[in-house]
């Protein structure tokens, strides 16, 4: 039996000013299913006071738990740090920005009640900039063709998951990580429901362009060797393509005596397959590098400190 019934994991991050209103939102909601729950709230290096406002959060109420990172570690790791702590029937995760709104965890909650492991939320309408909209449509589209997989660009890391899920999860102790990859992973019943998705209250997003496309990276290169396959397959391509040419041109060399003229030919083609195997050797060597953090096995995460011992 677990100790609670509901957990909520939260990764806090440039949000210092939300987390009261986080707090009252949830306990609101929270106490209207149940009078045994926790917030767990992990402040990864937030720039902001963040850990000072969880601090001060923790002594006031009992619900809530507070994590401090000893530096940041990224969004996902930050939902693995609270999911190793949360001891509960029922694990929420959700941002603090309040995007993901408190009030949605009752829509979750009852249809989980309806038999299902997992449920995520659905962005019906999603207020953020139409620059991550976008990318985010493309980064999804780009990793179900790689992983033949079918997620949905709507649905981010809003969800309910039962105490079995989290067993699981936290047996995946990989270096790149994303909590909705692996929660589509390790499989179990689920679905989607339609949520209200609320703009940002405090704070902007600290995904960059660059970030986003360096997380786009390294989820297709964890999850799938499909771009392996495929540089192999385009270069046996281009080898028979240089075959054919190559047969041609003696064909028309001894049978109409048509010399091979200049060297351009020759240039373009070097270069040309020149660029194609530096380009197969560097998604090798994105393999091998992904490989090298793995096997150096380091830890997933680093605490500084916590409030698990305060109570009120």
């Amino acid at each position: 039996m677990k100790k609670y019934h509901i957990s909520v994991v939260t990764p806090v991050y440039g949000c210092s000013n939300s987390l009261e209103q986080l707090y009252i939102r949830l306990n609101r909601v929270l106490s209207s299913i149940t009078s045994s729950f926790e917030i767990i709230m992990v402040n990864d290096a937030s720039p902001d006071s963040a850990w000072e406002s969880i601090k001060e959060l923790a002594a006031q109420h009992k619900e809530v738990k507070g994590i401090n990172l000893s530096r940041n570690f990224g969004q996902h790791r930050a939902i693995t740090a609270g999911l190793d702590f949360a001891d509960a029937d029922w694990v929420v995760v959700m941002d603090c920005d309040l995007q993901d709104q408190p009030e949605e965890i009752l829509k979750l909650y009852k249809k989980a009640q309806e038999g299902y492991d997992v449920v995520f939320g659905q962005r019906t309408q999603r207020k953020d900039s139409s620059l991550k909209r976008y990318v985010s449509k493309i980064f999804y589209k780009i990793y179900n063709y790689f992983t033949e997989s079918k997620i949905d660009s709507s649905v981010a890391n809003f969800s309910i998951i039962s105490s079995k899920v989290v067993q699981q999860l936290r047996m995946i102790r990989e270096q790149n990580r994303s909590y909705p990859l692996f929660v589509n992973w390790v499989g179990f019943k689920k679905c989607n429901i339609e949520i209200e998705h609320a703009n940002r209250v405090d704070g902007k997003s600290s995904y960059t362009l660059r970030k986003m496309v360096d997380l786009a990276v390294d989820s297709i290169v964890s999850q799938s060797n499909k771009p392996l396959k495929l540089s192999i397959k385009f270069g046996f391509l281009v080898s028979m393509f240089s075959l054919f040419c190559a047969t041609w041109l003696i064909i028309r060399y001894f049978l109409y005596s048509i010399p091979v003229e200049g060297w351009t030919s020759v240039m373009v083609s070097i270069y040309f397959i020149g660029g194609l195997i530096f380009a197969n050797m560097g998604i090798l060597g994105l393999y091998i590098g992904k490989t090298f953090d793995e096997v150096k096995n380091r830890p997933l995460y680093l605490i500084e400190d916590s409030t698990f011992d305060i109570e009120s």
